[in-house]
């Protein structure tokens, strides 16, 4: 038998299965018959919850496993062979996704991120660029522009900033594509002001991370423009990525839908962090990002890196300099009490 992890579990935030409320209803509904393919009365039910949630009654929900399923689908399903995705250089899509949206035919157009995140200005550049580039029929056509809310680096969009966003989008004719895979605790940061309202008014298309975010997998594609992409339940299923018991994705979405189940668990993650993040600063280490949700990145020597990695699960980032490296502390829905003040103590 496999030993099982002994250290402190900070290295992510889909470390632990899933929040009980989901495993209870899970169970409960486990012999209750069900048609496939999302087409059951469990994702019905969810869909109308995150409508409701989102104030977009005719929108469009579709029930993905993972998020680089989810990425891979929605920009292949929405950008012509030719084009591609504008994405901040650190973007989960630009770095972390083993050139997934490459694999399907796009090319990833990274630009220069500010704490993580595009700004306006840049994209127009970019178009721009490509627009008067007199040999711009021999290169990718810019099409889509990528950002995740929050970002990898844990920041978040303003409302400002997604409206401008969202203008340059317009200006020019490119879609506005938001990963949501940790949304839960962008929604729940005491700093954000962009609501799943604003997201379906400004975006063309974004998700909603279970995975991260309190279930033991799925994330809740939202359309809020119903037909903004024909056929793409059909397409889903030519990425693999269409669950045939997908009742399993519905139940979990509708439990994390009910009681603002999923507001409150992204709450308890991020004030956790915020707690990890004074401690740090108390300290004296340094804070590398700016991060406002439950990702916390910390500078460290190689020597206290390796005598933390005894005890503590976190995530080595990138490194700074011969002698330090940034790591990353995740903190979650699942986060303890005594975890976090455990984690607090070997920091000291």
């Amino acid at each position: 038998m496999a030993a099982f992890e002994t250290r402190l579990p900070f290295a992510s935030d889909y470390m632990m299965g899933a929040h009980p409320a989901v495993l209870r209803a899970l169970t409960e509904s486990n012999l209750i018959p069900a048609a496939g393919y999302g087409e059951d009365q469990f994702c019905a039910a969810a869909r109308e919850k995150i409508r409701a949630a989102c104030a977009c009654p005719e929108a469009e929900i579709h029930f993905l496993v993972g998020g680089t399923q989810t990425n891979a689908a929605v920009i292949d399903s929405l950008l012509r062979p030719y084009q591609g995705v504008l994405a901040p250089e650190s973007g989960h899509i630009a770095v972390h996704e083993a050139g997934a949206i490459e694999y399907g035919g796009h090319k990833v157009l990274p630009l220069p991120s500010r704490n993580g995140k595009l700004c306006a200005r840049d994209v127009e550049r970019a178009v721009l660029s490509y627009r008067q580039d007199e040999t711009r029929e021999h290169t990718v056509m810019p099409a889509m522009v990528y950002i995740s809310q929050p970002s990898e680096l844990g920041t978040l969009y303003s409302l400002s900033e997604l409206r401008a966003l969202h203008e340059i989008c317009r200006k020019y004719g490119l879609w506005l594509y938001a990963d949501g895979a940790r949304l839960a605790y962008a929604l729940a940061s005491p700093e954000n002001d962009v609501s799943l309202p604003a997201l379906a008014e400004l975006c063309d298309i974004f998700y909603i991370g279970g995975t991260k975010c309190g279930a033991l997998f799925g994330e809740a594609v939202v359309i809020p423009t119903p037909g903004l992409i024909p056929h793409f339940f059909t397409m889903i299923k030519q990425h693999g990525a269409l669950l045939a018991k997908g009742r399993l994705l519905g139940v979990q979405f509708d439990a994390l839908f009910t009681d603002s189940l999923y507001l409150t668990l992204g709450s308890f993650a991020v004030d956790a962090a915020i707690r990890l993040r004074h401690a740090l600063l108390e300290y004296g280490y340094e804070l590398r990002f700016d991060s406002v949700t439950n990702q916390s990145f910390a500078v460290v020597d190689h020597d206290r890196k390796e005598r933390l990695r005894e005890t503590v699960n976190f995530s080595p980032w990138e490194p700074v300099d011969e002698n330090r490296s940034i790591i990353r502390f995740v903190t979650s829905w699942a986060t303890t009490e005594t975890e976090l003040r455990a984690l607090i103590a070997l920091l000291k």
